[in-house]
């Protein structure tokens, strides 16, 4: 086996970790830049490669999702009030780590190639989470918990159980939650869905919420990646790039459902517990 050919194999276990990480809230950055050490994979100091496969996972979202996405473009075209508000929502929510991010690139690019950076924003964002689902108002969004009454007690707290009651407040407050999550290892999708449940939006409509919001910003953060570092990038790490891609793009695309099925009869404290565990391992391994 050539060295050739192994780089190429790294990267589509690399691209099948991103799809199966991206839309859970474990981090898929911290899994593709810790797998990657592990197995030595050879990423650029600008770590472009593990940007860019991202979109093929969001790629997946969109395909999944198209005739939404289409009755919201044609609904915000033709003036319907209802797709013109979400579409509203959407641009409030990715405006803030889209100024953020583009102030802040450089310095958090940096902290890619800190272990212990990861170590602690899983922990933290592990024990946040199981917090957030311990409170009775969160833990009552479980379908099968009820009050004393026999009443599903879901309208205690959410104040938004569909896409389309999102108010412009709620989607503001996921943006700036966004924003925490470019903090590697904090995980994108868990910091929307939790920024949503803190602002009252139903936990399923808060991880469609935040599918729908990866989508423009995984975008703009592939395109500007490509533009300021692409004509660095060899032939080699190109054909990486595109294994690595199509590989996310197809593990996503097998996700995506089981998410939304599994978040509609559970809640997030497996996942929770899954991080804390893998920042004691990563703690761990960098102290062995």
């Amino acid at each position: 086996m050539t060295d050739y050919t192994l780089y190429l194999i790294k990267a589509a276990i690399l691209g099948l970790i991103e799809g199966f990480t991206e839309f859970i809230p474990v981090s898929s950055t911290a899994h593709l830049l810790l797998l990657g050490e592990w197995i030595s994979f050879p990423s650029d100091s600008n770590k472009v490669f593990e940007v860019v496969i991202q979109f093929g996972s969001i790629l997946a979202v969109i395909w999944l999702f198209r005739a939404r996405i289409w009755q919201l473009v044609k609904g915000t075209f033709s003036g319907d009030r209802t797709e013109m508000m979400f579409t509203r929502n959407l641009i409030i929510a990715f405006l803030p780590a889209a100024v953020i991010g583009a102030l802040t690139i450089k310095y958090i690019k940096a902290l890619f190639h800190n272990p212990l950076v990861f170590v602690f924003t899983l922990v933290i964002g592990g024990l946040i989470m199981l917090w957030v689902e311990r409170k009775p108002a969160y833990a009552k969004q479980h379908p099968n918990y009820k009050v004393e009454d026999g009443v599903t007690a879901t309208s205690e707290k959410a104040t938004a159980y569909s896409l389309e009651e999102i108010t412009w407040k709620q989607a503001l407050v996921v943006g700036f939650a966004q924003c925490i999550a470019m903090v590697p290892g904090t995980s994108r999708s868990g910091a929307t869905i939790v920024g949503g449940m803190l602002a009252g939006i139903h936990r399923k409509t808060a991880t469609e919420f935040s599918f729908f919001l990866a989508m423009p910003t995984m975008l703009a953060a592939t395109v500007y990646d490509l533009y300021r570092n692409g004509a660095s990038l060899n032939v080699e790490q190109g054909w990486g790039i595109a294994v690595g891609f199509v590989l996310a793009f197809f593990s996503a695309l097998f996700l995506v459902k089981i998410v939304l099925r599994f978040v509609s009869r559970h809640t997030y404290r497996p996942f929770a517990w899954y991080r804390i565990a893998l920042g004691a391992v990563v703690l761990l391994w960098l102290y062995a």
